[in-house]
């Protein structure tokens, strides 16, 4: 089962006509594609969600998005890649965790918000050319990497640090575990979906997943079932109910639920239970990853999606049942970006 508002439809006009309209365009599908959707609609829901946050936050994902959509432009990359959104959605993200985790009142945020955006295109060309040796998507590496960089290194800039406490947040043995009340599981269900662009508030969140299902009935399902998992797995293993309420636990488990089913595999039974083993395993793996950060402040941005993600990819092709019967193995398919697996689209970087 295919989704077809998945697909990228650019219906601009040719290249050289109503260049700001279509810039726009391509700068909200930016947005959209940090959830792997590529449609200007959910990048402006997107932007009004994170503007619901804090019109900065909403000013900063608009202000990296463009940055990175006009950088890859200049450089050249392929038009398709950029009218798809594909050349954004990291730049989105660095801009957007440069506000949140450095304050966004400062010029030093903004100066590196738009330095780390210019930065993060060209890493996603050079991290696209090693993983596509076994043809894997680079998702959001770019930005863990760029991101981890700024935040390690900011500490040591007086001019960029502007916090008073020091960012070490050595971790601590759990105690025992709070009862989950009602309120806390459904803030938990929508808080999933606002971490991804580091936002706790759960109306936030229901914007965020509202735009998703604009998009696509199966994205947005594959989201809720994401949250679901990643909320079940973090009480399962006795997560402070602090952190799952507030979507800090399970909004890996989001991503790698859309990835595995729909995105980067064919949506259906067998690879929806595969996601959801993926969005488990993810949402483990971050207090493992929030351990070996602790020591910059314990910031695992999109790690665990990463990783988990990148090994079940990896190990895809040996599994024969989450393909559809006479659809290529995934290894046989050209590599894949931040983008649904249905369109035709040739990668790019």
């Amino acid at each position: 089962m295919r989704d077809p508002i998945a697909t990228p439809r650019d219906r601009t006009t040719p290249w050289t006509r109503h260049r700001r309209y279509r810039h726009l365009r391509h700068v909200l599908r930016g947005q959209a594609q940090v959830d792997f959707l590529p449609s200007a609609v959910t990048g402006a829901v997107f932007s009004i969600a994170l503007s619901a946050a804090g019109w900065a936050y909403g000013l900063y994902g608009l202000l990296g998005t463009a940055t990175g959509t006009a950088t890859a432009h200049l450089l050249g990359v392929d038009r398709a890649r950029i009218a798809a959104g594909l050349e954004g959605f990291n730049a989105c993200l660095v801009a957007v965790g440069s506000a949140v985790f450095l304050g966004p009142w400062h010029l030093s945020t903004a100066l590196l918000a738009v330095g780390g955006s210019v930065v993060v295109t060209v890493v996603t060309a050079a991290v696209a050319r090693v993983l596509d040796t076994w043809r894997l998507p680079t998702l959001t590496l770019p930005f863990c990497l760029v991101a981890t960089a700024l935040t390690t290194g900011a500490p040591g800039f007086a001019h960029v640090w502007h916090h008073a406490a020091p960012p070490a947040a050595l971790p601590r043995p759990a105690g025992p575990p709070a009862a989950l009340s009602f309120t806390d599981l459904w803030h938990a269900l929508f808080a999933n979906v606002a971490q991804i662009f580091f936002m706790p508030q759960w109306y936030v969140g229901a914007l965020f997943l509202a735009g998703i299902f604009a998009a696509g009935r199966t994205a947005g399902a594959m989201a809720v079932v994401g949250s679901l998992t990643g909320t079940a797995t973090a009480w399962a293993l006795g997560a402070p109910a602090a952190q799952i309420a507030s979507g800090a636990a399970g909004y890996n488990a989001v991503l790698v639920a859309m990835a595995l089913c729909g995105v980067f595999l064919p949506a259906g039974r067998r690879t929806a239970a595969y996601a959801v083993a993926g969005a488990a395993a993810a949402t483990a793996l971050t207090p493992a990853l929030t351990a070996l950060t602790a020591p910059s402040g314990g910031h695992t941005f999109t790690w665990p999606f990463v990783l988990t993600t990148l090994v079940f990819l990896a190990a895809a092709p040996a599994f024969p049942r989450l393909r559809k019967t006479g659809e290529p193995t995934p290894a046989t398919e050209p590599a894949r970006e931040n983008r649904p697996a249905d369109p035709p689209l040739t990668e790019g970087p």
